[in-house]
């Protein structure tokens, strides 16, 4: 299966894609009851394997096996991969690519973020030089054979994301994302120098951008929605909620009512979805 061709039919498509954000293979089976594309956030994934914030603290190999984990479970789901900066280094961003690719993923994001990086929508964020950026972003394109990359800047100088923006535009990446763009006028000053090249928006709760349906985005000509934490902001109010009540009665269970709530079998049941087995090849693109 041809998966970057897969995502870029979707992309390239009337409306927009929504790329739902998922942290670890559960948050992954529960999400692929209600949508058809993945976004494995670095946020997520950061919080979820290592306990630690979207620093830099992510190690390339575990991107990488956790990414083919997801392929196995989910052989039809489009797959977009956070890889932040590539890594650092050049040579390990078209080495990560070039495995990534190989196992199925259908899509990365690669940003211009210089060390310490950031989350996209938190302060202080420093960007590479434009150049820098730019050798790394086609060194990375030229090791793609079909996988759909998305040119990210953090820049939060006006002046310097529009420069940035219509110089991402003008490469051969298939998206382009400026992260945390604070309004809706900003949005279409960046559609304007961006052209007629796809252009992704990422919304986190408590972040930096507007909350905007899909309908309000295409309005708006963006190709592309990722949402990065739901499930993992939604998992982390619900644990809390549910231990304070075990707490509160002095760790009885609540009663089970397996029309409304989750058990064994009900996660069971889920889970036997991604048996490999149960699963068709998937078809040729």
């Amino acid at each position: 299966m041809r998966y970057g061709t897969a995502l870029r039919e979707e992309v390239r498509a009337p409306g927009t894609t929504p790329l739902i954000g998922i942290y670890d293979m559960y948050s992954a089976s529960v999400v692929a009851r209600h949508y058809d594309g993945f976004f494995v956030s670095g946020f997520g994934f950061a919080a979820s394997h290592y306990g630690l914030p979207d620093i830099g603290f992510i190690a390339w190999p575990d991107m990488v096996a956790f990414v083919e984990r997801l392929r196995l479970a989910f052989p039809s789901h489009h797959l977009l991969v956070d890889i932040d900066d590539g890594y650092v280094d050049p040579e390990v961003a078209c080495h990560v690519v070039q495995r990534l690719e190989r196992i199925g993923a259908s899509g990365i994001i690669l940003e211009d973020q210089k060390r310490p990086r950031r989350c996209g929508h938190a302060d202080g964020k420093q960007v590479l030089p434009l150049e820098e950026y730019l050798e790394k972003l086609d060194l990375v394109l030229k090791s793609r054979r079909d996988l759909v990359v998305v040119a990210r800047t953090d820049a939060t100088e006006e002046s310097d994301i529009l420069r940035r923006a219509e110089a991402l535009a003008a490469t051969d990446a298939d998206v382009v994302l400026v992260d945390g763009v604070r309004s809706v006028e900003w949005i279409r000053r960046i559609r304007e120098v961006v052209g007629d090249k796809p252009l992704l928006f990422n919304q986190i709760a408590g972040g930096k951008s507007p909350r905007l349906s899909l309908s309000e985005l295409t309005d708006l000509d963006c190709q592309v929605a990722i949402y990065s934490t739901p499930c993992l902001f939604a998992a982390h109010a619900a644990i809390d909620s549910a231990l304070k009540e075990l707490k509160k009665t002095d760790g009885r269970l609540p009663e089970f009512v397996a029309s409304e709530g989750v058990g064994v079998q009900r996660s069971t049941e889920l889970l036997e979805r991604n048996i490999s087995r149960h699963h068709p090849a998937p078809a040729n693109v």
